[in-house]
């Protein structure tokens, strides 16, 4: 199982390379000697883009040292051709000194980094020769707010290009694509505010620009209609957009994240979705405990021990990780096991390289080798981490109690193991998932069921959390059973949401992700390929939202004529976030032998319960008074 797609039906190379190439027009209309003002939280979807790497800054540059945000990217050709000179991290007070003919902001649209890049700029020392020029590059989008504030502040005429960089869908892998933007969710089902959807509609009209029109639209939810909406209006406003590429994606599927709530609250139990839940993988980075990735010395006890988190890369680059990744994490250990013996082996071979020729080879498979030891070795310290969790009683209590309510047992009542948690006060985040998995699983709680944990959360963790409480219901995680009725039973039983059988180490179904449950959202991108959503008609009705489905005309030439064995792709569009799980899911169905689909995955964000249920948080401040 190497890296996913492997069969070149989609490569997402030309989506980076077009990136790359709005970024350095950009930068070339800024002549001159370049500092590159960061918006930290675009610092990692741009290295997505751009590999970024300490800036080797050249000699005819004057050999100086990046600055605060010290990484730069690789695709910006070099240093010379671009003359950037300095990074820095965005933050108020003074911009920290660099010989420079530009600063450039790389900024997102938000009001509060327009306060800070007004004090940047005010604090400009006017009297320095020769004066630098100040530029801003809007990420995704221009805003007409953010550019009225500064006008209001009087610094708009300082900057002399004011542009935006659309950066919609960002390549994370060979099959997953991300918008990264982390208040979609929010601002979707809270705010009412489509800005995120806008977005992702040009995302996809980028995407259809460089891989040809998508022939069929399938979606779910209200969202997946604004966007399959928008998509038709954009394509009948530039009639020239139609192009004569042969299409790579057979299907597009949209799917609301509110269609299926239930997924990201569960604990998920694939080796990734493991680190993501305990450690968050951020822009494919995870930060690690250092104590295990010590190197063992002979006799040097504990002393010396490194302070800073491992950081580590994870991607299907890398061999050994594109292999574990989608399993459960029961099946990883034996595959750790059984590679260590196959390096083991291979190392042993030099013993027995007795000719020149055969000495060479060995040396030639030397770095490789190599390399898969250190992966290896990565792997198993990494898998010692979570095994320490995944064995304590605390995770097997709070696993076991997500599973009876997944399976429908006793989901409508005040549940013991629940009100044990709060009144020992463990984390709140724990507590709102388990009581919103609850409440999902139950479509709603009876009144008096979520008044008593409302009162029993409030009082233990503050009334301050009141906000929050109310921001749960209105997305629909928390409420009252309006209806009278459950319809999750309805659903698990035609949806086979629950398996009992779950096989952890040669799955054959989806539901080894979270060992019995199958995540819903998967489950009807399965049936949409086989047999069609006809066959699940009464079970669409009842799950929020219409479905609906869209036919794009192609250009004539261009309908395909599906070779014998040829797999359809289709590509599944998550509104308001993805976790990793689900993303294993679709990729066990890409590799069915009697499978027939391809799935490509895109979303507004990678999520899981913990990043998603804080998303949703919101603190009262105490008066300043």
């Amino acid at each position: 199982m190497a890296a996913h797609l492997s069969s070149g039906r989609v490569n997402l190379t030309a989506l980076r390379e077009a990136g790359r190439r709005e970024l350095r027009e950009f930068l070339d209309k800024c002549a001159g000697s370049k500092a590159i003002v960061w918006d930290e939280y675009l610092t990692g979807p741009f290295g997505l883009i751009a590999q970024y790497s300490l800036l080797k800054v050249s000699a005819a540059a004057g050999a100086r040292r990046p600055g605060p945000a010290a990484a730069a990217p690789d695709a910006l050709a070099s240093a010379q051709e671009h003359e950037v000179e300095k990074m820095f991290t965005l933050k108020p007070g003074r911009l920290p000194p660099a010989d420079v003919k530009n600063v450039i902001f790389f900024v997102r649209p938000k009001l509060e980094l327009m306060d800070i890049i007004t004090d940047n700029v005010l604090r400009e020392d006017r009297g320095r020769s020769p004066q630098r020029d100040f530029h801003i590059l809007f990420v995704p989008r221009r805003s007409l707010l953010c550019e009225q504030w500064l006008k209001e502040q009087g610094v708009l005429g300082s900057f002399i290009h004011r542009e935006q960089y659309s950066l919609d869908l960002i390549p994370f892998d060979g099959d997953l694509l991300s918008m990264e933007s982390e208040s979609a969710f929010k601002e979707c089902y809270l705010e009412s505010d489509q800005t995120s959807l806008y977005h992702a509609a040009k995302g996809l009209m980028t995407l259809q620009a460089l891989y040809g029109t998508i022939p069929q639209i399938f979606g779910k939810g209200e969202c997946a209609r604004h966007v399959a909406n928008m998509m038709i209006r954009m394509k009948r406003e530039f009639p020239g957009s139609q192009n004569s590429i042969f299409p790579v994606f057979d299907t597009l599927l949209l799917l609301d994240r509110n269609v299926d709530l239930l997924t990201p609250l569960a604990t998920q139990l694939t080796y990734e979705g493991l680190i993501d839940e305990i450690y968050g993988i951020q822009n494919t980075y995870v930060k690690l405990p250092p104590e295990k990735f010590a190197p063992k010395k002979q006799g040097e006890g504990g002393k010396d021990l490194p302070t800073e988190p491992k950081k580590l890369q994870l991607n299907s680059a890398e061999e050994l990780y594109a292999e574990i990744r989608d399993k459960n994490f029961n099946a990883v250990g034996s595959v750790l096991s059984k590679k260590a013996k196959i390096i083991s082996a291979a190392f042993e071979e030099r013993h027995h390289a007795k000719t020149v020729g055969e000495i060479k080879q060995f040396v030639s498979q030397l770095p490789h080798m190599q390399a898969a030891r250190s992966s290896l070795a990565n792997h198993t310290s990494i898998a010692e981490l979570i095994k320490d969790i995944t064995t304590s009683e605390d995770f097997f209590d709070n696993l076991t109690v997500e599973q009876e309510f997944m399976s429908g047992i006793d989901t409508d009542k005040v549940n013991n193991y629940i009100e044990d948690c709060i009144a020992q006060k463990h984390p709140l985040i724990k507590i709102l998932r388990l009581v919103c998995l609850q409440s999902v699983c139950n479509s709603g709680l009876k009144q008096k069921v979520l008044d008593h944990y409302k009162r029993e959360i409030l009082q233990t963790y503050g009334y301050e959390h009141i906000l929050t409480l109310n921001n749960l219901e209105k997305a629909g995680l928390l409420k009252p059973q309006t209806s009278g009725r459950n319809n999750y039973p309805t659903i698990r039983k035609t949806l086979r949401l629950w398996m009992d059988d779950v096989n952890e180490q040669n799955p054959n179904d989806i539901s080894y992700v979270y060992s019995g449950y199958a995540p819903l959202s998967v489950r009807l991108a399965q049936l949409l390929a086989r047999p069609g959503w006809r066959s699940i008609e009464e079970v669409l009705k009842m799950l929020p939202g219409p479905h609906f489905e869209e036919r794009q005309q192609l250009p004539t030439g261009l309908q395909k004529k599906r070779q014998h064995g040829e797999n359809r792709v289709t590509l599944v569009f998550f509104l308001g976030g993805v976790t990793y799980a689900e993303i294993a899911a679709l990729r066990f169905l890409s590799q069915m032998e009697d499978g027939g689909t391809e799935y490509v995955i895109a979303t507004t964000k990678l999520i899981n319960g913990t990043s998603w249920i804080k998303s949703l948080m919101e603190k009262l401040e105490p008066a300043p008074f």
